[in-house]
């Protein structure tokens, strides 16, 4: 690699890494606000909303990496073409092509980074998430018990703990009953427990009083008790195998798929197919995202004012390119062979950034100065 090439490419790297920084805090401080929200409010503690996090941030890399990679390749040309840089490079006989050079190398290393993540990374963290998940939503204790308040955890049933003790014992339980229609049952207890079984989780209460009143007839009757087991399946269905969704498959399995696995993801074998070429496919949107920003800017001459209209056109051609990625997706994933669609928006935003390089090269016309 010459100088040039090494100079540029580190260039390159270093402005990547800066803006992947910013964007990567953006997206992952709105991401955790959302978070924060659902799981502390849900009673959670801060090691599982810190878990939550973590676990999304591979995805939230993921999307930021090809935006990153424009705005470095755009920044630097950008600064290269103001301080002359690129035009003393040019006049020592260097191409277009052969400036865009590093710009290509740098877009591979990307791609080769969006390949390991959405491949393996992504697939994995998606997985585990799902599960932990899944972990919590079977965590009565977590979703339900809030000392203080009056919770309603279930279509019937309205729950009181006066206060929840540091060992776990539910001091002061009030649960009212009303799920069988005309019969309405009150448990009252000092205090209570619960725990995990094989059937379910149940609630052992310690030192109460059940209290059952017939609508019919309006007979009340009261029963006092030592200690007494509630089961809790009215509150929690009992868990079952949990299934998979589409994100959680290696890219193997979506490569080749089969009618079970469409089946358990709840997905077209179409779409599996397509979701497996697009985890190929995506990660070279970054190679034409970092071609399209530098290949832009050399369509311009020097100018005092800028190159606002060169990093519009840019824009323009990036979202163009997205455009075209959102609507293969959309037709990809419904019709037969149309895993061949999630290659299109990368290779037209490579042909697109090779256009401008070529055309950028071609003599430009210099209007004649009309003498009176």
């Amino acid at each position: 690699m010459s100088r040039f090439d090494r100079y540029l490419l580190s260039q390159l790297l270093a402005l990547f890494g800066f803006f992947s920084l910013v964007l990567v805090g953006v997206y992952w401080v709105n991401r955790a606000v959302g978070l924060f929200d659902d799981l502390i409010g849900d009673g959670q503690s801060a090691v599982v909303f810190l878990q939550f996090s973590l676990l999304t941030l591979p995805n939230v890399v993921r999307l930021v990496l090809p935006i990153s990679a424009f705005i470095g390749a755009v920044y630097v040309a950008n600064r290269l073409m103001s301080e002359s840089e690129l035009v003393v490079m040019q006049a020592t006989g260097f191409s277009a092509f052969r400036l865009a050079r590093p710009v290509w190398y740098f877009g591979l290393i990307v791609a080769a980074m969006m390949l390991i993540l959405m491949n393996v990374l992504v697939p994995a963290s998606r997985s585990a998430l799902a599960e932990r998940s899944a972990v919590i939503s079977q965590n009565v204790s977590a979703r339900f018990l809030k000392d203080g308040q009056f919770i309603h955890p279930t279509d019937g049933i309205t729950l009181y703990i006066r206060e929840i003790a540091a060992t776990g014992e539910l001091l002061d339980l009030f649960l009212a009953d009303d799920r069988i229609l005309a019969t309405r049952a009150l448990y009252t207890a000092r205090k209570a427990f619960f725990a995990k079984t094989d059937t379910g989780p149940k609630l052992l209460m310690v030192d109460g009083m059940v209290q059952v009143l017939s609508a019919k007839g309006q007979q009340l009757s009261v029963t006092r008790f030592a200690d007494f087991t509630y089961d809790m399946a009215g509150l929690m269905a009992a868990p079952g195998p949990r299934k998979r969704n589409m994100a959680e498959l290696s890219t193997y399995e979506l490569l080749a798929p089969t009618q079970e696995l469409a089946t358990e993801v709840r997905e077209t074998e179409d779409s599996l197919r397509f979701e497996g070429h697009s985890r190929i496919a995506q990660p070279f949107t970054a190679v034409a995202a970092a071609l399209i920003g530098f290949a832009s800017l050399l369509l311009g001459a020097f100018s005092r004012f800028g190159f606002w209209r060169q990093v519009g056109i840019a824009v323009a051609l990036l979202l163009g390119v997205q455009a075209i990625a959102t609507v293969a997706t959309s037709v990809g994933e419904a019709v037969a062979g149309g895993w061949m669609l999630a290659y299109a928006a990368p290779l037209i935003g490579i042909a697109i950034g090779v256009f401008e390089l070529w055309f950028s090269q071609r003599p430009r016309r210099v209007a004649k100065m009309v003498t009176a």
